[in-house]
């Protein structure tokens, strides 16, 4: 159930509105303390008392009745869901960067305006995607739970051997924000920079991480020890990484995704790794949230993190911060900072 909060006295909104001038915003999950305080502030705002994902029909009902909806990653809001929006909707604030949950297009030709909250979790999931680079060839994850089940007798010439990162070969996969963050990790940290991306970064970047461009992925896979995936989940990159292309990664190399689950193909991975023909894996996003396969569950050489790549305290604070201006900027008929436009699709000067 979503329930409505109390608005606050007239004396604490913004000067010049009124209880009956403020938009009426629908949140689907719970956000942070202060994100939900300023809402409160602002808006007539309806916010969740649990924090459940909401089923397509409370979705339904919840987009129904409102100005401004502001869903999340977890919320599928296609076509049908859109439909029954009222026309006096003309916001979707996601509140988070991808937008792949949300049919873009079918929004776009309701006249519905699709904002998202880019750049401010990028440090926080290339610092996450870093950390995976890190602990998984070093079998880390893997040594706390040999150490908690008492299966540490002492130090060892030969115990729990891992792999050195410095002097390895990463390949970035999709050389976007996120992808770029990781990049200049990678770099101060010893790796070599390969990357693969629709278009290539600028020289200047280039040169600074001393970064190689492959033109194809499949390239790209053959020459690289470490795959970070950083791509946007699109058409074309579903299950991407798939059994094909996993084979053309050498037994002894890594796989870390921080972007999308569903740009992995989960079940030729599990059986990759199971086989020795990939050596270990760490994953924070899934196919079917929030189940991984459940043949990965049971293997020792992959690290399942619980989606956490923007979970910072700052993170998640300033992707409110961008779902506020982004519906003070419609509200205020001025353009939005963050649209989102169906692909192919190009704003005119006069939208």
């Amino acid at each position: 159930m979503i329930a409505p909060q109390e608005t606050m006295p007239k004396s604490q909104t913004d000067p010049g509105q009124t209880e009956s001038t403020r938009p009426r915003v629908v949140v689907t999950r719970r956000l942070p303390d202060q994100v939900e305080a300023r809402m409160t502030e602002l808006f007539d705002v309806v916010l969740r008392t649990d924090d459940a994902p909401m089923s397509h029909t409370d979705l339904k009902a919840a987009i129904a009745d409102c100005d401004v909806f502001v869903p999340t990653v977890t919320d599928i809001i296609d076509a049908d869901i859109i439909a029954a929006a009222p026309q006096r909707l003309r916001l979707i604030a996601n509140f988070g960067a991808g937008t792949d949950h949300i049919d873009v297009a079918a929004a776009h030709a309701r006249g519905m305006t699709v904002t998202n909250t880019p750049g401010v979790l990028t440090e926080d999931t290339a610092d996450l995607a870093m950390g995976l680079i890190l602990a998984v060839p070093r079998r880390l994850v893997e040594g706390d739970r040999r150490l908690r089940a008492g299966e540490f007798t002492g130090w060892s010439p030969t115990h729990m051997l891992g792999h050195r990162v410095r002097g390895k070969r990463l390949g970035i996969l999709g050389m976007g924000r996120i992808g770029s963050a990781v990049a200049r990790r990678a770099h101060a940290f010893g790796l070599s920079v390969h990357y693969h991306n629709r278009q290539r970064v600028p020289d200047t970047m280039e040169r600074a991480l001393d970064a190689r461009w492959h033109d194809t992925l499949e390239d790209m896979l053959t020459d690289i020890d470490i795959l970070s995936i950083n791509a946007p989940l699109t058409p074309s990159t579903r299950h991407l990484i798939d059994g094909r292309t996993l084979a053309l990664m050498k037994p002894d190399s890594y796989l870390v995704n921080t972007s999308r689950g569903e740009i992995v193909d989960e079940v030729a991975l599990a059986d990759a790794l199971a086989h020795g023909r990939l050596a270990g894996a760490g994953l924070d996003v899934y196919e079917n949230e929030p189940k991984p396969h459940s043949a990965l569950l049971g293997l020792e050489n992959v690290i399942l993190a619980p989606h956490i790549g923007s979970a910072t305290h700052e993170s998640r604070r300033e992707m409110g911060e961008k779902v506020l201006i982004n519906i003070r900027a419609h509200m205020d008929n001025h353009a939005c900072p963050d649209r989102v436009l169906p692909p192919g699709t190009r704003l005119s000067l006069a939208s």
